[in-house]
């Protein structure tokens, strides 16, 4: 008899002939977050299975909870499939904080002679005759669920679900511009649920901007990377474009055109890169460079698909994910970053592309956004040992 972690795929089952290419995926991810841990890991189109000491489980399990394209995890008991052996199985795992029980099989192995329904009653008459739990089909204390399978009956009782979505990677990798608010983690999260494998663009701006900030998105980035295990952070130095903004512009469009130098860095970096989207969280309406003109306007100076996640939620949404996923705390420190040291008392909410050309022509910004790119910083390594080197 062997106890094991059954994961199972979900959504990644309705991609009929890409499905091995989408499991292949997971396992690999898996393997990455698990490095650490002593296990053995085998899998078919339909499961997924996870052996290792006891002692491990618990430390395994919780990694596999922040890993997408997973729909549920369960320790189960593996035995040879004979009734008899199931039996006793079923009876090992009930004790007395139990009142009442249901019976779930699902028979995968049709050379199993009795049929699912059947088994049921089955396995339900014995434990009623060896327990003294009785049956409740709608609302059980226990659900015993029994998967007989070509390779053996797995029986379980808790199942915890996982994150589902895609294996990140798979869509291939995007560019995620990370502030330190509370918006864009919830982006990036969301596009790792989606198979979208992340870098991270962060703009600074010291000593308008402080150390503070800087290790507060930092701390961000090694949260979602819990999610991902492959993050890296750029950090563009932002300080000379945003004060020639500040000088040549009109206080109304500043925020409209430094959110225009920050796409067309943006999409250098990804060129370089190979990326193939800019993702943000920019959500409809929220401020005023995300009303539906002046997305328009800003996002003029590229050709490149940007996805934006959280366009249409609200803020108590978008808060509600980042309370779960754990950045919301980290996000809510105040240390300001450079879209709200120069932010005027009224900016202009929509605005007119011609003016805002007009505008940032007025200095020589592409002398400067080469000069951003080519001394960018980039931060790899969120080991958790190490990410105090950064704080």
């Amino acid at each position: 008899m062997d106890r094991l972690i059954m994961i199972k795929y979900g959504e990644l089952t309705t991609k009929k002939a890409n499905r091995k290419m989408f499991i292949n995926m997971l396992e690999n991810n898996i393997n990455k977050i698990l490095k650490n841990e002593k296990y053995e890991i085998s899998k078919d189109r339909v499961r997924m299975y996870i052996k290792c000491d006891s002692s491990s489980l618990d430390s395994i399990v919780k990694k596999l909870k922040k890993v997408f394209g997973i729909h549920g995890i369960v320790i189960a008991d593996k035995v040879n499939t004979n009734i008899d052996s199931i039996k006793e199985k079923v009876l090992e795992k009930l004790d007395d904080n139990y009142k009442t029980f249901k019976v779930n099989t699902k028979r995968a192995d049709k050379k199993f002679e009795i049929h699912s329904m059947d088994f049921n009653r089955v396995i339900g008459g014995h434990v009623l005759k060896n327990t003294n739990l009785k049956v409740d089909v709608h609302n059980p204390d226990v659900l015993i669920n029994i998967e007989i399978r070509p390779e053996g009956t797995f029986i379980y009782t808790n199942e915890i679900k996982g994150l589902g979505g895609y294996p990140v990677g798979i869509q291939g990798k995007g560019l995620l511009m990370l502030s330190g608010g509370i918006d864009s983690p919830v982006a990036g999260y969301l596009s790792l649920k989606r198979g979208v494998d992340l870098e991270c663009l962060y703009f600074e701006s010291p000593p308008h901007t402080s150390v503070e900030a800087k290790n507060k998105v930092l701390k961000l980035a090694s949260i979602i990377n819990e999610y991902s295990g492959n993050i890296k952070v750029n950090i563009v130095p932002f300080t000379k474009i945003q004060e020639e903004i500040y000088k040549n512009c009109p206080d109304s469009y500043i925020i409209t055109i430094m959110r225009r130098m920050m796409y067309r860095i943006a999409e250098e970096v990804s060129r370089r890169k190979n990326l193939k989207v800019i993702i943000n969280g920019e959500s409809i309406g929220q401020v005023a460079s995300q009303t539906l003109t002046s997305m328009i306007v800003i996002n003029n100076v590229t050709n490149m698909p940007v996805i934006r996640p959280v366009s249409c939620m609200d803020k108590l949404e978008i808060i509600d994910i980042a309370t779960k996923i754990g950045t919301y705390e980290t996000s809510i420190l105040p240390y300001e970053d450079c879209c709200t040291i120069f932010l005027p008392k009224h900016p202009v909410i929509n605005p007119d592309l011609a003016k805002a050309i007009l505008y940032e022509n007025s200095f020589d910004y592409q002398t400067l956004i080469n000069e951003c790119i080519e001394n960018i910083e980039v931060i790899s390594n969120f080991e958790e040992d190490n990410f105090e080197n950064y704080l």
